[in-house]
């Protein structure tokens, strides 16, 4: 009687589920801002695909609005990925960790634009920031300090 272990081990590879290839992050920026393009490449570097659409800033506005960004939390740019949105420089890892917990939220946010954030190098120069999950009743905590 021949071996059955090789056929079922054939069967599970065939009946698994393929792994899905990362989804891409859509990112809404200014065509002529350098460093939301700087952050577009810290994404590509750590591995993420990405689709840029230059916007207009009232289209832009209106993106934030609709994914509901109020404006003490705005920064630029804005991206979606897997039903998420990220304001401002969120570092890929945070965004990497976001699609992995699945919580029940809007996105993640990182108000302003502090020195120091992916896209917002300047040497050495360093300004301590926080990434807040932006939550669907409208309120935020602390997702990451950096």
């Amino acid at each position: 009687m021949a071996n059955p272990i090789p056929f079922i081990l054939l069967g599970l590879l065939l009946a698994s589920p393929a792994v899905a290839a990362p989804e891409t992050i859509a990112v809404w920026k200014s065509a002529t801002c350098e460093c939301s393009g700087n952050w577009v490449k810290h994404l590509q570097a750590n591995g993420s695909a990405v689709k840029v659409n230059a916007t207009e800033p009232g289209a832009l506005q209106r993106l934030k609005e609709q994914a509901g960004i109020g404006r003490k939390l705005a920064s630029y740019p804005t991206a979606k990925i897997d039903g998420y949105v990220i304001e401002g420089h969120v570092p890929g890892t945070d965004i990497k960790r976001l699609i992995a917990e699945k919580p029940e939220a809007i996105g993640l946010a990182v108000p302003g634009m502090p020195v120091g954030s992916p896209g917002m190098e300047q040497g050495m120069t360093f300004e301590p920031y926080q990434v807040l999950l932006l939550k669907k009743d409208g309120t935020s905590e602390v997702f990451a300090t950096h």
